[in-house]
């Protein structure tokens, strides 16, 4: 199961589709390896400022490193991204597809039976 914890953002530089080594935390923001332990999973979300993004499952695999595992949404056709040179954003966030809303609720509250 995935965890969140509010307000943990870092900066990376890492390219490319693979891992993301995270360089530090943003000014009021905490690092990930201050809540993750090696092996915790995320939900989390990669943006540059071309406007290139990406919304995924990932795991907290080595200190510093983000392993991407599962995309749900990007720029690149729901795709991961090859992202490139510069800087990027990392955050914890909390997707869309995991969500559940009111009405989802009340239907699941309705078939068991409440």
């Amino acid at each position: 199961m995935a965890k969140v914890f509010d307000r943990v953002k870092e900066t990376s530089t890492s390219t490319g589709t693979g891992n993301v080594t995270l360089a530090g935390a943003e000014t009021g923001f905490q690092a990930f390896g201050s809540v993750f332990s090696v092996g915790d999973e995320t939900y989390y979300t990669i943006e540059d400022d071309s406007g290139a993004f990406e919304v995924g499952r990932g795991t907290y695999s080595a200190l510093n490193t983000l392993s991407r595992v599962e995309v749900y949404s990007s720029s690149n056709s729901n795709a991961l991204v090859n992202f490139g040179a510069g800087s990027k954003r990392v955050f914890v966030t909390y997707p869309a597809v995991r969500s559940v809303t009111d009405q989802q609720a009340v239907a699941f509250a309705i078939a068991l039976g409440g």
